[in-house]
């Protein structure tokens, strides 16, 4: 063995040479941080859309399937609303606003024609707790679904 010595790594260190990228990880983070946060929240808010869209328009069947067993003419109304209210409660969607209109068509005519009822359920829902820069601060949803009336449910 010689008692020569290579560059080791206490030499390589001291020998003063630096390294032109040092600390650009940190600028690339700066950088890219805001938007990759930007884009999970917009991930968020897609989902959160695409959930409660789903969920109002399984209200608006719902409702009209009560409407079109709901034996009391003057009862359909309620029945239909409170169907709607119950699936979006179960499914944790909170409306700020709730909107339930019932189209009877030809609900409370004679046996003979094919009677229907039409429900369409708007629900505006709150997207300001997500703060996306140009997201809106809530979002109207509706569905809309169209039942038979069952003939032979009693009049």
């Amino acid at each position: 063995m010689s008692g020569r010595r290579g560059p080791g790594p206490l030499r390589a260190a001291r020998s003063g040479r630096s390294r032109p990228d040092r600390g650009s990880v940190a600028v690339e983070a700066a950088i890219l941080a805001p938007a990759v946060v930007v884009f999970v929240l917009l991930a968020i808010a897609a989902g959160r859309m695409q959930t409660a869209g789903g969920t109002v328009d399984a209200a608006a069947r719902a409702a009209a399937r009560t409407a079109s067993i709901t034996r009391e003419p003057g009862a359909v109304d309620s029945a239909a609303r409170a169907a709607a209210d119950d699936v979006l409660r179960q499914d944790g969607v909170s409306c700020q606003q709730l909107r339930v209109d019932i189209e009877r068509g030809t609900l409370g005519t004679p046996a003979g024609p094919v009677a229907t009822v039409r429900v369409r359920v708007g629900c505006t829902i709150g997207l300001r707790d997500l703060v996306v820069p140009g997201l809106p601060g809530t979002k109207t949803l509706t569905g809309d679904f169209t039942s038979v009336v069952d003939r032979y449910r009693g009049q």
